[in-house]
């Protein structure tokens, strides 16, 4: 093992992310980081170091063909650490990565550290409750958990290309779709208004939208909003299987509160909440609360601010 740590996403910011997170460690154990990429470079990624992996059917759209094509490339290379951001397809590519190099996998990890040669990695355990520590010897595959770290600055200091040869996976993929880009980024938003099953309909959503917008931030949402009834896109999805959030201030309407939405918000810096049960879990993540109809404060809310500018 030459220690080398790679880090390794099909999403380029989450790359840009993981490159950061490859840095830190590659830091503390004295040694190179580089961002590993499939098929063809791609510029908005930013690292010390970047390997190009290439051969016919190298991709990252097959978790199978990626973690084969990857597994191949570091017989060569022999890195020590592989970093791989939590998206599916990262899980998925991580878990068979793990069994091709026999070696151990931590998953979801937010904070990385090294003691005595190890890896060691924090990450939330009992929807947020706790925080659990683990420790691996190299090497070793980790996922980690998408926001835990900052994107990379700078560029690239060289390519190394490694050919792999062909890639056959057992699955063949017929045709794909890219899923277009995103239009809200929640990491990044200082201030979140988040829509829960208060909510009576799919319509009344503009309201909250309308009230984000005047307040110059993001709209979001608890699981079943999005996985349930499918009135947001996924990326609204704040939660503990969904974006983990840190806002300035966060707003939560017609929010319960459960466990698992509560992870993914944790961190905020205010919470701001509103609820008409007097007893829903969501007031005690709370700085300030209020029990009411959202149908009735949201509106006041918006008047306030028309009446301010």
């Amino acid at each position: 093992m030459n220690g080398a740590v790679w880090s390794i996403s099909e999403n380029a910011a989450v790359a840009s992310e993981m490159a950061t997170a490859a840095a830190s460690v590659a830091n503390l154990l004295k040694s190179e980081a580089a961002v590993v990429e499939l098929g063809e470079a791609r510029t908005s990624v930013q690292g010390t170091k970047k390997i190009l992996v290439r051969g016919p059917g190298v991709v990252f759209a097959s978790p199978e063909a990626a973690a084969e094509a990857i597994y191949r490339a570091a017989k060569q290379l022999q890195p020590s650490v592989f970093l791989v951001g939590a998206t599916r397809n990262g899980r998925e590519i991580a878990s068979r990565l793990a069994a091709k190099t026999k070696a151990a996998l931590i998953g979801e990890a937010s904070r990385l550290f090294v003691e005595d040669g190890s890896l060691v990695a924090e990450r939330s355990a009992y929807a947020g409750k706790a925080i659990a520590k683990i420790s691996s010897k190299l090497p070793c595959v980790a996922t980690i958990r998408v926001g835990s770290f900052p994107r990379g600055e700078g560029s690239s200091r060289d390519v190394q290309q490694v050919d792999v040869g062909e890639v056959r996976p057992k699955v063949k993929i017929l045709g794909s779709t890219r899923k277009e880009a995103g239009t809200v980024d929640l990491k990044s938003a200082k201030l979140i208004v988040s829509a829960g099953r208060g909510v009576k309909k799919k319509e009344d959503l503009a309201m909250l939208e309308d009230l984000a917008v005047r307040m110059k931030g993001a709209l979001g949402c608890s699981r079943p909003l999005s996985s349930d009834l499918g009135w947001l896109p996924e990326e609204h999805h704040i939660g503990l299987t969904g974006v983990n959030v840190k806002p300035d201030l966060y707003i939560a309407l017609g929010i319960s509160g459960q466990l698992q939405h509560v992870a993914g918000m944790k961190d905020s810096k205010i919470v701001a909440a509103v609820n008409s049960d007097k007893d829903a879990p969501i007031f005690q993540a709370a700085d300030y609360g209020v029990v009411g109809d959202l149908y009735q404060i949201v509106p006041a809310l918006r008047k306030a601010l028309d009446a301010r500018d």
